[in-house]
């Protein structure tokens, strides 16, 4: 099964924009969703704090600031 992996932070808009995205798609396809919250420090923070939301599939980075449904849905077929 396909994993699919939201970089967060709280108040982030964006963010919250995406994981409505993402999660709208499980009606039609099947894959795994963890959410991951990066914090205000931290290697995560570090490494995505000038990008979120990140959102990875199966551990690659697939998309940086807005998620695109259709090319979405085509990354997890």
């Amino acid at each position: 099964m396909r994993e699919v992996v939201l970089y967060t932070r709280d108040g982030c808009s964006l963010c919250a924009t995406a994981k409505t995205v993402i999660l709208g798609l499980r009606r039609s396809v099947d894959f795994s969703f963890r959410e991951v919250d990066i914090g205000s420090s931290g290697e995560l923070y570090d490494e995505h704090r000038h990008d979120i939301p990140v959102i990875e599939i199966d551990g690659r980075r697939a998309f940086r600031h807005r998620v695109d449904s259709d090319r979405l849905r085509d990354l997890l077929a």
